[in-house]
């Protein structure tokens, strides 16, 4: 049987390493879920604007609202 005396330091230091290792889990995923966030709204910011040029160009080209919405009915059917 192998003895191991039980040392304070080593005690501290352990258990400041399992904080460290929680802590970066922890900012991960708090990294993670930011990310997310950030991402979702930039998307949603790049399709307005994109949506507001694919209108722009179909007004462009004379098509009238009712035309417009017809031709996004025919898009949404093929999606």
């Amino acid at each position: 049987m192998i003895f191991t005396e039980w040392n304070w330091d080593d005690a501290l230091e352990v258990a400041r390493e399992e904080g460290r290792e929680d802590g970066l889990e922890e900012g991960r995923q708090e990294g993670r879920k930011e990310g997310r966030q950030e991402g979702h709204q930039e998307g949603r910011k790049e399709g307005r604007k994109e949506s507001r040029q694919y209108f722009s160009e179909l007004l462009n080209q004379g098509l009238t609202i009712e035309e417009i919405k017809q031709r996004l009915n025919q898009e949404e059917e093929v999606f």
